[in-house]
């Protein structure tokens, strides 16, 4: 069975990463904003924002928040994770920092968004709960090809902690 899932990713850095990730095949991901229709939703200001990753959102099983560099404490990837979360969908990390972007380049290993994230109850961070994954490899290919053959199964996996929780 075919997943739908939404992609979070911090969209400038590592729109390149991501859409490497989100043309595996392996899920049914969320349509991508094209620079003009995102400037033309944060016009909108942050009610427009709100309802257009609220909609972006809607029908999906599982969050993958893809962590460049600078993912951690954004707001709006914030948003959507706390969303996503307390809408009960499953949330997932995998650290793209290995996948060359279109300069040929690699980024630095950014922080776990999740660690900046408290649970309702109690004083635990949601990383205690949500898991991440660094692909072992520095080699791009290798790093993609690790995230190929395991997006599934993660993601899956997410849908079941989330379940369970």
């Amino acid at each position: 069975m075919t997943r739908r899932v939404f992609y979070s990713f911090h969209y400038i850095p590592d729109n390149w990463r991501a859409s490497q990730v989100r043309n595996i095949g392996a899920v049914d991901g969320n349509q991508a904003a094209t620079d003009n229709d995102w400037e033309t939703v944060k016009r909108g200001g942050n009610a427009a924002i709100e309802r257009w990753i609220d909609g972006q959102m809607s029908g999906r099983c599982c969050t993958v928040v893809l962590i460049g560099s600078d993912t951690a404490k954004r707001k709006w990837i914030d948003y959507e994770i706390h969303k996503s979360w307390n809408s009960k969908k499953g949330v997932v990390g995998i650290h793209i920092h290995n996948l060359k972007d279109a300069t040929q380049s690699q980024s630095g290993k950014g922080s776990n968004p999740f660690g900046y994230i408290s649970m309702q109850r109690g004083n635990a961070s949601l990383s205690s709960i949500v898991k991440t994954y660094d692909p072992p490899y520095s080699d791009s290919k290798l790093a993609y090809d690790y995230i190929k053959q395991n997006l599934s199964a993660w993601i899956e996996e997410a849908v079941q902690i989330r379940n369970a929780y």
